[in-house]
C-alpha cells in the first residue's frame, strides 16, 4: 500500500536520495542536507503550531508500507512573500503609437512583480521514477487539496504552483541564457541552486526593476515564456483538471508558467465529502471509482487511494487499508473521486505520469 502521511526528522535519508534525482529546476528539493533538515524540522513545527504564517509550509510523504521507505514528497506552503519578497515576472503591454506617423504597435513586456504575496502555494512535488505507476503520481499531487478542504483555515483564499520551465539535462536555459545571465553573472544551475537554498536576497539587488521588452530576447527565449519543461507537462495537466489556471505571470529564472486559483473553486476541494467509514472486505464490483481518502486528524493524518462505491454517505474500506490510514468503524473520513467524472477518458488517465513540478 502507498500511503500518504506528514514528514518526520527519520526520513532525511530517503529524502536525501530523492533529490539525487530530481535534477536542475528543482529548486525546493536541493541535495543538502543540512537545508533538507531544516525544512523538515519546519514542518514538525508547523504541524506543532509552533510557527507563525509568515513561516509556516506542510511537507507530505508518499511511503511504501511494504518496504518502510519514503518515494515521494509534495508540499503546501501557507503564505509566500509575507517574510521575504515573492518574486516573478508579469507578462504585460506597452503601446508605443505615433500619429504623424500612423504608428500604433503594442510591445509585449516583462513587469518584476510581488502580486502573489500572501497566497498558499502548491511545491516540490516529486516522485521517484521507480514508481510513476499505479496512480501515485496523482495521489501525490491531489493529497493537498484534500488537506486544505479539511483545515481550509489554514490557507489563503488564493492558490498558485510555480511550474518548472524549460531546460536541458545540462541545465542549460534559453530564457535563463538570453534574460537573466546578463543581470546575474552566473550560469543557470548556480542560481538555481541557491535560490533553492534559500538565498534569494541576490534577485532583489540584481534585478533590474523596469520592464523588460520581450522582443529584445532571443527567439528560443521568447518562445519558452509560458511552457514547462516535458518531464513537467502531466504534472502541469493534472492542476489544471483540477481548476488552475495560467494567468501570465512567469518564472523569473527559467521562464516557467505560475499557475493559480481560488481554493474553493478547485474541484477537489469543492467535490470532496465527509462520509461513515465502514471498514469490511468486500467483493469487486463492475462500477467500483478511484477515491482518495483521508482521515481527519490534523496531527496524525493520513491518506491513500481506495477502490470502491459511495453512496456518498458512506465509503468502505479493507481492514488493512483502514489501519494504514488510522480510521475505524464509524469514523467521519473525508473523500473525493480522484479523477473528475470526464476523467475516465483515456486522456485524463495519461496523467498517471505526473511527477514533478
Amino acid at each position: 500500500m502507498m500511503l500518504i502521511r506528514p514528514v518526520r526528522l527519520g526520513d532525511i535519508a530517503d529524502i536525501l536520495q530523492l533529490s539525487a534525482k530530481t535534477g536542475i529546476g528543482l529548486t525546493s528539493l536541493p541535495k543538502d542536507e543540512a537545508h533538507l533538515r531544516t525544512r523538515i524540522e519546519r514542518s514538525v513545527a508547523t504541524w506543532e503550531g509552533r510557527l507563525d504564517k509568515a513561516e509556516q509550509g506542510y511537507l507530505f510523504v508518499l511511503e511504501d508500507v511494504s518496504q518502510k521507505k519514503v518515494v515521494g514528497v509534495s508540499a503546501l506552503e501557507v503564505a509566500v512573500g509575507l517574510s521575504e519578497p515573492w518574486y516573478n515576472f508579469r507578462l504585460g503591454t506597452l503601446v508605443h503609437a505615433s500619429k504623424s506617423l500612423n504608428i500604433y504597435k503594442p510591445v509585449p513586456t516583462l513587469y518584476l512583480s510581488n502580486d502573489h504575496t500572501g497566497y498558499s502555494e502548491l511545491c516540490t512535488l516529486f516522485l521517484d521514477p521507480d514508481f510513476r505507476h499505479s496512480r501515485n503520481g496523482q495521489l501525490l499531487s491531489k493529497v493537498r487539496f484534500l488537506f486544505m478542504a479539511a483545515f481550509r483555515d489554514k490557507f489563503s483564499a488564493k492558490v498558485i504552483a510555480e511550474m518548472r520551465g524549460v531546460s536541458d539535462d545540462k541545465g542549460h536555459s534559453p530564457f535563463w541564457d538570453s534574460l537573466g545571465k546578463h543581470f546575474f553573472g552566473m550560469e543557470f544551475a548556480e542560481a538555481d541552486r541557491l535560490t533553492g537554498l534559500g538565498q534569494k536576497s541576490f534577485i532583489a539587488e540584481l534585478m533590474p526593476k523596469h520592464p523588460l521588452y520581450t522582443d529584445l530576447l532571443s527567439l528560443e527565449a521568447r518562445a519558452v515564456i509560458g511552457e514547462v519543461h516535458p518531464q513537467t507537462a502531466p504534472a502541469r495537466s493534472l492542476l489544471e483538471t483540477e481548476g488552475l489556471r495560467y494567468q501570465g505571470y512567469v518564472d523569473i529564472f527559467d521562464g516557467g508558467p505560475t499557475l493559480e486559483g481560488d481554493v474553493d473553486s478547485l474541484r477537489a476541494v469543492r467535490e470532496s465529502r465527509l462520509v461513515e467509514a465502514i471498514i469490511k472486505r468486500a467483493e469487486p464490483r463492475d462500477d467500483e471509482t478511484c477515491y482518495l481518502v483521508a482521515n481527519e486528524n490534523y496531527a496524525d493524518f493520513r491518506a491513500g487511494l481506495v477502490t470502491g462505491h459511495a453512496d456518498m454517505s458512506q465509503l468502505t474500506l479493507d481492514p488493512h487499508t483502514a489501519e494504514a490510514l488510522g480510521i475505524k468503524a464509524g469514523h467521519v473520513i473525508r473523500a473525493v473521486p480522484l479523477f473528475p467524472e470526464a476523467g475516465q477518458s483515456a486522456s485524463t488517465r495519461q496523467l498517471s505520469q505526473a511527477s514533478e513540478l
